[in-house]
């Protein structure tokens, strides 16, 4: 497939252009002046929202300014710019009703989010391939991988099946069955950032899954707050693990 940039605007230093591949909607921010070999960090919205929710937009403008690095997001089938289709719509549908009600929502999200994520992976892979093969990025340029809640989902299976991802940073997950089978075929640098304080998701299965990565060089944060609250600190702390680990 053939990456096609559909838009572009470009301010404070940061270009942004809309992208097209195939059915895959994407962005791909830059900094304005070109730079060889420059990190590319892939990054996963949560669930509900899109490509352009505003804590991965600032994440996004944020690597870009600080450290010179170039990011891309695109849309989760059904998600953004993507239409749903019959099923999602079923899934999305059980879930709000079970938050209305108060109801558990483990299994319900468990299931909706594997099957996005075995939807995603392949995306993002193709995503990738398109990337490395724009002069600007190439083959040789790091790449690293940040998500939060379905986008910690998706890139764990990502990052389990994809080699090219040198680091990772995950955050605030609905954990079930399926990780944890995940998280052991992950072995690059990692964080796993925690919400303490979130009702709808408990913090204490995340222990386990932490323990599950079979990386050497892990690090699991708490944050006090909700999931939501987490992108308050996340750009800063993100950054700076990115460019320990993949240099720039």
């Amino acid at each position: 497939m053939h990456l096609n940039f559909t838009a572009e605007t470009s301010e404070n230093g940061v270009r942004e252009r809309d992208f097209l591949l195939g059915e895959i909607t994407g962005v791909l921010w830059s900094p304005e002046s070109v730079s060889e070999n420059a990190p590319l960090i892939l990054l996963g919205h949560s669930g509900g929202v899109h490509k352009r929710a505003p804590n991965l937009v600032t994440t996004a403008r944020h690597f870009v300014t600080e450290s010179g690095y170039r990011v891309a997001a695109i849309d989760a089938p059904g998600h953004g710019d993507r239409p749903r289709n019959a099923e999602d719509q079923r899934w999305a549908d059980a879930l709000h009703a079970a938050r209305a009600a108060g109801e558990p929502m483990d299994s319900i999200i468990a299931e909706f989010n594997m099957s996005l994520a075995e939807r995603a992976v392949p995306e993002w892979q193709a995503t990738l391939d398109a990337l490395q093969a724009l002069p600007e990025i190439g083959p040789a340029a790091p790449v690293g991988y940040g998500g939060i809640t379905l986008g910690t989902v998706i890139g764990m299976m990502l990052v389990a099946a994809e080699p090219r991802i040198r680091a990772a940073t995950f955050n605030s997950v609905f954990v079930f069955d399926a990780l944890f089978e995940a998280a052991r075929k992950i072995t690059i640098p990692l964080t796993l950032q925690v919400a303490w304080n979130d009702e709808e998701i408990d913090r204490r299965p995340s222990f386990d899954l932490f323990e599950a990565f079979a990386s050497e060089e892990k690090t699991l944060l708490a944050n006090p707050g909700r999931h939501n609250q987490m992108a308050r600190t996340q750009p800063d702390f993100a950054a700076a693990f990115m460019r320990h680990h993949l240099g720039r």
